[in-house]
């Protein structure tokens, strides 16, 4: 299970990284909804592309 949340968090902070979002590491409270909803959009985007490929 670790190996899937770690690979999660990069995911995370690498999307964050492309839309130009500053994430520190641990709280974040301090995030917009817009901002984290950009994150999670695109992380969604990320895996829909990934299984694609895979069964495409």
């Amino acid at each position: 299970m670790a190996k899937k949340n770690s690979a999660f968090n990069q995911m995370k902070y690498e999307v964050a990284n492309e839309l130009g979002i500053q994430l520190n590491q641990g709280y974040n409270g301090d995030k917009t909804s817009r901002e984290n909803g950009s994150i999670g959009g695109r992380i969604t985007q990320k895996v829909f592309e990934q299984y694609n490929k895979k069964n495409g």
